[in-house]
């Protein structure tokens, strides 16, 4: 049965009930603006009933508080970072494929476009006048202009690659810093949860860090009930693997590689790998975020690495040999002198290589292992060298420039090569590769496989010694350019097949004349007709990251808006509650005035 006084603890219930509401609503309002706050409610219900031992049966007790909840939905939050990883990855493929397009459009607006047309300008006034040694002068200098824009190409190619790699290394460090930050976070929550309070402010800073974390990379969160004291677990998954594991943050790491995975890599490009030594796949194709798109334009070669099936491999042996590969044509191959080969599952390093031309014209490549197979592998095991990254990125970029450099190179000097220049002497190459020795040597460019069955070694020196029989393979856009002799003697410059009817002969600059239009070099046409297609393809690369970023920025936008229509602080509605849990605190103030006095007239004004 209810004591005298019950009235005034059902009031005081009343009382606590409305402050607690308008607490509540305050902190609402005062975090309107606070970036990841998510709107809190309380919840109540009514305080157990006090038996009368009357027919009327029970008497409330007023109003219980029961907690104070956030109003978030897990559906929403994993929709968001879903999309904000594919939006981090768009976003970053947009800015890095501006600065891409940036460069290569230099060779339509000022950069190959105007030095090339220079160039065949002074081969025509060539043509006139086969003896003119300005002309001649002319001609070394316009080509070799060419060749320095190809070189600053390269290097320009190179900044971008470097840039992306050393944001990997920034992204890794912000990926360390949230996945701690988020480990302690749910240690200070449970720590408070554990009491039997609600740590919401705390869960927001946590889901906060979880949101920029999706921007980088696409992760998982799990939250499960550990016992019956009201501690929980919490789990964070990178692309599948475990990046928070309640308490421990895994650690990320960059390791610069040992070996190029292209000819054309920058030194140093940095590899990812966990506390535990297990390598972050970059290839998977599962992997989003901002740390997807810099390996994509960092190392995207459109899936155009060299790959192959091997002949049986012993355990223990030291070599690999390939057939049946995807390259068969020196002007498409970019694997680096040193790097990485992938033997099934197997991953090796080699130190050197050599390929044989096949009677069929297809390439056979035969590589030398740092250490020893470590099993036996049978026929036709799939070989790939690099990586496997279906993406256009600077590898692919540069490949094209390379494709373009050893074709036209190879087509100019064989008709140079074809005739006497005006010393009499058999001519040279043309064009060549500067060598990364010292003492400026240059590579005297051959084909490659003349003879079918051939093998031909694809190595830069033997010690200081400069390998003569080296083919285009190693003509690259970074060491692009006109042979010494030329540029030291423009008499060098072969113009005709042979100067014995005198000087005036020009059959062979007409022959060279005719390359600036010759269609059958290139499937794309004449060489002016590549590198306006490059340009094009790179454009509409770009236009395409473009439009997938704004889409996909519309999306998250969208998401956005659907979470905070659960989560966001509406100021009509907190004005509402504010006027509705004030109403309340004087209602129940009321009470106690009410009861105050009726206890007042019971004991002070009955005269009993």
């Amino acid at each position: 049965m209810a004591n005298t006084f019950f009235g005034l603890n059902i009031g005081t219930t009343g009382l606590y009930a409305a402050k607690t509401g308008l607490n509540t609503t305050a902190h609402n309002v005062a975090n309107i603006e606070t970036k990841g706050y998510s709107r809190q409610v309380i919840s109540q219900s009514a305080a157990t009933p006090i038996s009368t031992n009357n027919r009327y049966g029970m008497i409330g007790s007023g109003v219980n508080v029961n907690e104070i909840n956030q109003m978030r939905s897990e559906y929403y939050d994993n929709k968001y970072r879903s999309n904000n990883a594919l939006y981090g990855k768009y976003e970053s493929r947009s800015y890095f494929m501006n600065e891409v397009q940036a460069y290569l459009n230099e060779i339509e607006l000022e950069g190959f476009t105007v030095t090339f047309d220079k160039m065949y300008d002074s081969l025509q006034e060539l043509e006139k006048d086969p003896a003119n040694l300005t002309v001649r002068t002319q001609v070394a200098n316009y080509a070799q202009s060419m060749c320095e824009y190809f070189n600053s190409l390269s290097t320009s190619l190179n900044q971008v690659q470097t840039e992306c790699n050393f944001e990997i290394k920034n992204q890794v460090t912000r990926i360390n810093s949230l996945s701690s930050q988020v480990a302690t976070l749910t240690k200070q929550i449970n720590t408070v949860e554990i009491g039997g309070e609600n740590a919401n402010d705390l869960r927001d800073q946590r889901e906060n860090l979880i949101d920029e974390l999706s921007e980088l990379v696409n992760v998982t969160t799990e939250e499960r009930t550990v016992g019956t004291c009201g501690a929980t677990e919490y789990i964070v998954r990178l692309d599948g693997n475990l990046l928070v594991d309640n308490y421990e943050a895994k650690q990320l790491t960059v390791i610069p590689r040992k070996e190029k995975m292209s000819q054309c890599d920058v030194e140093g490009l940095y590899d990812i790998y966990w506390d535990n030594g297990e390598r972050l796949n970059p290839e998977s194709t599962s992997l989003a975020g901002t740390l997807k798109a810099l390996f994509e334009v960092r190392d995207g070669n459109n899936m155009e690495n060299l790959q192959g099936y091997a002949e049986e491999i012993d355990e223990g042996a030291t070599t690999v040999t390939i057939h049946s590969t995807n390259i068969n044509d020196v002007k498409d191959l970019n694997i680096p002198q040193e790097g990485k080969i992938t033997i099934g599952n197997g991953e090796y390093t080699y130190s050197s290589f050599s390929v044989s031309v096949n009677a069929d014209g297809t390439y056979s490549y035969t590589f030398e292992l740092n250490e020893e197979a470590r099993h036996q592998y049978a026929e036709d095991t799939k070989v790939a060298l690099g990586t496997t990254m279906d993406y256009k990125g600077i590898p692919y970029y540069y490949a094209q420039l390379n494709e373009f450099i050893r074709v036209f190179a190879q087509d100019f000097n064989t008709v140079h090569s074809s005739g006497e220049n005006l010393n009499k002497e058999t001519g040279v190459n043309f064009f060549t590769a500067n060598s990364t020795v010292e003492g400026g040597k240059q590579y005297n460019l051959n084909n490659l496989g003349v003879k079918n069955g051939e093998d031909v070694e694809i190595s830069e020196f033997e010690s200081d010694r400069l390998v003569q029989d080296t083919s285009y393979y190693v003509l690259t856009a970074a060491n692009f350019t006109v042979s010494d002799k030329i540029m030291k003697d423009p008499a060098s410059i072969v113009a005709a097949s042979s100067i014995t009817d005198g000087i005036g002969n020009a059959d062979v600059a007409k022959k060279l004349l005719a390359l600036k239009n010759d269609v059958t070099m290139f499937k794309q046409g004449d060489p002016a007709a590549f590198l306006q297609t490059l340009v094009g393809e790179v454009g509409v690369d770009t236009n395409a990251a473009q439009n997938f970023a704004q889409s996909q920025q519309n999306i998250v936008q969208s998401v956005t808006s659907q979470r905070l229509s659960v989560a966001g602080v509406d100021i009509d509605e907190e004005a509402m509650n504010l006027a509705k849990y004030q109403e309340a605190y004087s209602l129940a103030a009321k009470v106690i005035s009410v009861m105050n006095e009726t206890y007042d007239t019971l004991i002070n004004n009955l005269g009993i």
